[in-house]
């Protein structure tokens, strides 16, 4: 069954005992089908999976693990034997995943230290800055990049001249909203901005304007107009208004004065608020910092500026519409042992750490030993074609290029046919140069290489990442083989769910059940006039149905399935009730006795025993198709190992 499987997929990245597991001979504890499966591995999966569970274990816990854990081996040999492994959705789910877990690898523990505890500090403090924003894509042609950078640094020199920083960005910016800002961005702190614009506008002074700073989406120019200690985050709940007229002006300050006069601001919210998802929660939102809502600059500066919790705010308006907000709380930055793990993180996947990589990228290749051909080059010459910024290059086939080296790194060979099959997979339409679109495609042909050389090297150098690779690799291939295997196969097996039925009828049973229909809606009216319909005997509409938040058709419940039927007598008739913000109808036609449920009632309990009967039956299979051979020696070592403490 399904939790079994989650038992070893990668729900949490952890390493429990994984230090007394490296410690451990990778022998083999078993093999399937002449494969090794070491006992490190066994002993970290097991220390992992039971890291919350009683400190006692027992040898039979041990093995019931173990049988357990060779039947999720064979189910992966399974999906390795049906290429499951190769298929582009895995390649490309397991690629994601692995560049995800390398982050934290690849940085240098006091490197991702460093950039945390700098993230860290400028959380502390909020501020307030305006820019200049030049547009220029990254993969701008040179010519282009050129051009907007002269513009950047002509604005600069007119800044520097004493232009008005405002005027300026008013009449130049190509950020969208600039002519009506100024460029203003209010107040913000670290992570929300992109990296190169958050690190210019925290090491200037306030008065004072940066120098051009790039970042992906163009240049910018940067003035800072206040620091400030940051206010960290606010709880609040509101009342929305949708619109601008008059009217829902004068509707807004309706329900002020409502709540002035002594009306609950829970009802009030759900009276009148238009935020359907907060209203029936007394309008609540999730907490918030300083420019997290920088779209709706009012409802922050009001948020922020209400100072005791229980204190609503005078009617105000923003582009979204009129509001009124509720202080909940106030929640202060807490300190950095609280947030280091989560910072962490974040900063681990930040763009901070890739620019860093990048600025790495020269000791990257030196370290790895990259080195490019003499002759590179000269091979190159085959790329540019105007077939390439079209996004249709085919490389020729006349010649033989699989021998062809075009750089190497460490022992590892990159080819020029390597490199044909990148370049044929990953182009696309492109503006640039067909130089500059090779050129492109190369740098990052060049840093897969890269990365497929440091994964090797992890791989052998790091059994915490061989670990966490191995389960998050064969948890997909898991996933994937029981889909196809299993769960799909049992569900659509409607024949072969009420064989099983008829053969197990015993185990689905139930006590006295009513056999009953409902319906609901939020509005009395429209439950009141469904009631008289059914009353006469008329037959619902498909619209009349269609407009009930429920309508469930006739089947069996007992006690404690279903709120509204709880509720009412379980006689025949048809009953009146209120659950869940809704009103009910329960159309009662019969009480059934104890006893075997009907196949439909069943039916989701069968499907699951079913699909649990086929798992067995498959597992058998394959522990023919695969002969497994266990080390007794190794064995009894792991559970030495186990049984003490970690």
């Amino acid at each position: 069954m399904l939790v079994r499987v989650l038992s070893f997929t990668v729900l949490a990245v952890g390493m429990v005992g994984a230090a007394k597991a490296q410690s451990i001979p990778d022998k083999p504890l078993f093999t399937i089908a002449g494969k090794p499966v070491s006992a490190a591995e066994f002993i970290y999966l097991y220390r992992k999976n039971h890291q919350n569970k009683p400190a006692t274990v027992t040898e039979a816990d041990i093995k019931e693990y173990l049988q357990l854990f060779i039947n999720f081996k064979l189910k992966v040999a399974e999906a390795q034997a049906q290429g499951l492994d190769t298929t582009q959705a895995f390649v490309k789910e397991f690629a994601t995943y692995r560049d995800e877990l390398k982050k934290p690898f690849l940085a240098r523990a006091d490197e991702l230290d460093k950039l945390t505890r700098e993230a860290y500090q400028r959380l502390t403090e909020e501020v307030k800055a305006a820019h200049i924003l030049i547009t220029v894509s990254p993969e701008a042609s040179p010519a282009d990049t050129l051009e907007a950078f002269q513009r950047i640094v002509n604005l600069h020199q007119r800044i520097l001249a004493g232009e008005d920083f405002e005027g300026l960005a008013r009449q130049f910016s190509e950020e969208p909203n600039a002519q009506n800002t100024g460029g203003q961005l209010g107040y913000f702190t670290a992570l929300q901005m992109v990296f190169p614009f958050e690190d210019a506008a925290y090491k200037l002074q306030v008065g004072e304007v940066s120098k051009p700073v790039r970042t992906r989406f163009g240049y910018h120019l940067i003035k800072v107009y206040d620091r400030q200690p940051a206010r960290g985050e606010v709880e609040v709940s509101h009342i929305l208004l949708r619109g601008t007229d008059l009217t829902t002006r004068n509707k807004i300050f309706e329900v002020y004065d409502q709540w002035k006069a002594g009306r609950q601001w829970e009802d009030l919210c759900r009276e009148y608020s238009e935020d359907a998802s907060t209203r029936e929660s007394g309008g609540k939102l999730r907490p918030f910092g300083v420019g997290a809502l920088a779209s709706i600059p009012e409802f922050e500066r009001v948020a922020f500026g209400l100072r005791e919790p229980g204190e609503v705010s005078d009617p105000f308006s923003s582009a979204v519409g009129w509001h009124l907000v509720r202080l909940e709380k106030k929640i202060a930055m807490p300190p950095y042992s609280e947030l280091e793990a989560s910072l962490k993180r974040r900063v681990a996947r930040d763009e901070r750490l890739q620019i860093s990589k990048t600025a790495n990228l020269a000791r990257r290749k030196r370290e790895a030993g990259f080195a490019e051909s003499a002759n590179a080059s000269q091979l190159f010459t085959i790329f540019m074609d105007t077939l390439l910024v079209a996004g249709k290059w085919v490389e020729p086939k006349q010649l033989d290029r699989g021998s062809q080296v075009i750089f190497t790194i460490g022992k590892q060979q990159a080819t020029l046919a390597q490199l044909a099959r990148f370049v044929q997979r990953q182009q696309r339409p492109s503006t640039l140069s067909p130089q500059g679109a090779f050129q492109v495609l190369y740098d990052m042909f060049v840093e897969e290489k890269l990365d497929d050389y440091e994964d090797d090297e992890l791989m052998a150098s790091n059994p915490e990442y061989r670990n966490l690779l191995t389960e998050y690799r064969e948890g997909i291939l898991l996933f994937s083989i029981m889909e196809r295997e299993v769960w799909n196969k049992a569900s659509a097996d409607t024949a072969g769910q009420r064989s099983y039925y008829e053969a197990n009828q015993s185990r689905y049973t139930a006590g006295e059940r009513v056999e009953a229909r409902l319906l609901a809606t939020a509005d009395d009216t429209y439950r009141q006039a469904i009631k008289e319909k059914i009353k006469r005997g008329d037959t619902l509409k498909a619209d009349e149905l269609r407009a009930l938040k429920v309508a469930q058709a006739l089947r069996g419940y007992a006690r404690g399935e279903s709120k509204p039927v709880d509720q009412v007598p379980w006689v025949a008739g048809l009953h009146e009730t209120e659950a869940n913000n809704l009103f009910y109808l329960v159309e009662v036609t019969r009480l059934l006795p104890a006893g075997s449920k009907s196949f439909n009632e069943a039916r989701a309990a069968v499907i699951a025993d079913y699909q649990d009967a086929c798992e067995k039956q498959w597992i058998a299979q394959l522990q023919k198709k695969y002969p497994v051979q266990v080390n007794k020696k190794v064995q009894k070592f792991v559970v030495r190992e186990l049984i003490q403490k970690p």
